[in-house]
């Protein structure tokens, strides 16, 4: 069964949280692509909508919106998620994971795009707590 660890991001106050989705939440996920909104119920953001901007493997490989599927591919790149090039014309053959969210996901960030009736805080149960939130 996937288990996913979501970061949120709220642009609004440049706020994240770390939150965990596992059994039927996650499975709102698997499937999606980068780019995609999927509900915010799933982490417990009810009546928010959160657009997915990225995520990695249980490796620490990056999902690379430019790539179909969710398998592995070696890729020569020359910037962008996965290599950060420190000499001018710099480039670098890289593993990256595709852009849809499997069972090898181990984390998947996202932002809010629409936001519900409450606020975050007070949807998790952090007011005057911050200890999720970074």
């Amino acid at each position: 069964m996937a288990e996913f660890q979501v970061v949120v991001a709220d642009p609004e106050d440049g706020t994240t949280y770390q939150l965990d989705a596992d059994e039927q939440d996650a499975n709102r996920f698997v499937g999606r692509e980068i780019g995609e909104e999927v509900d915010g119920g799933a982490v417990g953001l009810d009546g928010y909508a959160l657009e997915i901007t990225g995520g990695s493997d249980n490796a620490g490989r990056p999902m690379r919106a430019d790539i179909q599927g969710t398998g592995l591919k070696a890729v020569l790149l020359t910037g962008g998620v996965g290599f950060d090039p420190t000499v001018e014309g710099e480039r670098k053959r890289v593993t990256v994971r595709g852009r849809e969210i499997s069972e090898e996901t181990r984390q998947i960030n996202a932002k809010v795009v629409e936001r519900g009736d409450e606020s975050i805080p007070d949807l998790l149960g952090l007011e005057g707590d911050e200890g999720d939130a970074e």
